[in-house]
């Protein structure tokens, strides 16, 4: 027990006593009809962690009779598949294997790809998990050979029996007869956010400092509030982290990097990045979105802790690199004028198939030609203005050379 949380000691072996997703495991829940029927398919599980993802599928596994092997996408390669995928030849794996996949969001177009094969001949059956939205994430062949399941964060009052049965098995475990009534279960379970597991740690560490009764004040005492990050905290700091990086102040921006990752935000901080090279940093360092969309590629391949390093380094360099947002004006007061229902027809030398009258600019000296691009009813309309940088300003040197000899 020393080593094993109690959280994994009391994972579920039946449906009926996973807690808070009574749309698939109540005694109506369509994953536990499934399974008494036999029915079991390709299927992706979505939701928040600690909502019982992993359990479900080890339940599913045992019930059907199939090989049950896990991997986790943060640290599995290539080859671990393929590893699971040999066992599909051998006498366990005749039966059968279910692969559960956790976090398969971490998994590259290649790596997901490699499952597909031994999907489509049922030598393994795929139970993939993930904490994103699975349409952004899983490849699209696999989402077609699957079927999606939503788990929801576990309301407060639903975990009240699961952290019960941890008070007893704990109270029997150790030899005590420690207390806890409902209002301090209740206040566990709220502070956990709905992730049963957190609320289960929360609760074991309570017990083990507490003397005979495990009270609200015992269970602040961990600093219970440090865990809980709610919405509003997750785009406060991807605010500040950009707000950092806009303001070119590198040490902010590592702090801020730093507090994110802490707290599991990989993802979200990678799309962040991104963001911020184009909006922020844009025409004035170009190279500056491949640089970034390099570095969180791998991040995204190598998971945590490894994968801080190459976040760092793009975070810095868009915090040091110098700041236009040109580009992101320009489509703002565009997407302004076509709301508006603005530059409906486009010029006729510019409408096919005929492009009568179009002036083919690589005919011309200097590859320009003049003419109007921009329909009538907008056309001199200025959308563009080149930052004071010396990527645009070199830009619009060249231009208003080539353009003012003609």
């Amino acid at each position: 027990m020393k080593n094993t949380q109690i959280a994994d000691i009391l994972r579920p072996k039946e449906f009926s006593e996973i807690v808070g997703q009574e749309h698939l495991f109540g005694e109506r829940g369509v994953l536990r009809r499934m399974s008494e029927m036999g029915r079991i398919t390709n299927m992706i599980f979505y939701g928040p962690p600690g909502t019982g993802k992993t359990t479900a599928a080890s339940i599913i596994a045992q019930k059907s009779g199939m090989y049950f092997h896990r991997l986790n996408a943060t640290q599995a390669s290539l080859s671990d598949i393929k590893d699971v995928l040999a066992q599909s030849n051998n006498v366990f794996g005749s039966g059968g294997v279910l692969l559960y996949l956790d976090e398969i969001q971490y998994f590259n177009r290649k790596q997901q790809q490699s499952l597909l094969e031994y999907m489509e001949d049922g030598r393994i059956t795929l139970i993939a998990s993930t904490t994103e939205n699975p349409h952004f994430y899983v490849y699209n062949a696999i989402l077609s050979r699957s079927s999606l399941f939503e788990f929801k964060a576990v309301k407060a009052d639903d975990m009240l029996p699961a952290l019960r049965r941890a008070v007893g098995f704990m109270n029997e475990n150790s030899g005590d007869e420690k207390t806890v009534d409902d209002a301090t279960l209740f206040y566990i379970a709220k502070c956990a956010k709905g992730d049963v597991r957190h609320a289960i740690i929360l609760l074991e560490n309570a017990f083990c400092a507490a003397d005979s009764i495990i009270s609200i004040e015992t269970v602040d005492s961990f600093n219970v509030k440090s865990g809980n990050f709610d919405d509003d905290t997750h785009f406060d700091l991807l605010s500040c982290l950009q707000k950092s990086i806009r303001g070119s102040d590198p040490d902010a921006t590592a702090f801020y990097m730093a507090k994110l990752l802490s707290l599991g935000e990989l993802l979200s901080v990678c799309r962040r990045l991104q963001v911020i090279a184009s909006e922020d940093i844009g025409l004035a360092y170009p190279q500056a979105a491949a640089i970034t969309l390099a570095c969180c590629q791998s991040a995204v391949q190598l998971g945590m802790p490894e994968a801080r390093i190459p976040l760092i380094n793009a975070a810095l360099m868009l915090a040091t690199a110098p700041k236009s947002n040109s580009a992101y004006l320009a489509m703002d007061i565009a997407m302004e004028d076509v709301n508006a229902g603005r530059g409906a027809e486009v010029p006729e030398h510019l409408q096919s198939p005929l492009f009568k009258g179009y002036k083919y600019p690589h005919d011309y000296e200097n590859h320009y030609a003049a003419q109007q691009y921009l329909p009538d009813d907008i056309k001199g309309k200025k959308y563009y203005n080149p930052g004071d940088n010396k990527t645009e300003n070199a830009a619009a040197s060249y231009w208003e050379k080539i353009k003012g000899n003609k």
